[in-house]
């Protein structure tokens, strides 16, 4: 599978693979504020242009998102991707348990906002439930 690095720093790396149409982020550290919402804006963006359906959250190195974060996550971004074709979302959980909970609540609004969502522990297991999904979708009746 083809893979494109978007952004690597020293807070994220964001890829997409633009034959699965998968956007993967992978938090590096704890993140926040205008660095946090820089790599989400960017993957809206390849989901706008791009027309991809899937993202992979690696956040097992974060926490908790501050308040402000979580109210912009949820009432400015997640519509926005949901809008560009967002379907489907694999999710590696942080380590710390106050991120977990955090995590956890998000993944719940987005399942009912119509985002299948599911946790993983293994990278590999997300990226194959991912590329996995579009297949069940062409499968016949």
């Amino acid at each position: 599978m083809s893979v494109e690095v978007i952004i690597d720093n020293e807070y994220a790396t964001l890829w997409y693979y633009p034959d699965a149409g998968i956007v993967h982020h992978k938090w590096k550290k704890y993140i926040y504020g205008e660095h946090f919402r820089a790599v989400l804006n960017r993957g809206a963006e390849i989901f706008e242009q791009r027309g991809a359906t899937k993202w992979l959250s690696d956040d097992r190195l974060n926490s908790a998102l501050p308040k402000d974060d979580g109210i912009w996550a949820l009432g400015v971004w997640n519509p926005r991707v949901r809008a560009a074709g967002w379907k489907y979302w694999a999710v590696l959980f942080p380590d710390k348990k106050v991120g977990q909970t955090n995590l956890n609540y998000f993944m719940r609004e987005s399942n009912v906002q119509g985002i299948t969502a599911q946790a993983f522990d293994d990278l590999d297991e997300a990226l194959n439930w991912l590329r996995s999904v579009d297949e069940a979708e062409k499968r016949p009746e």
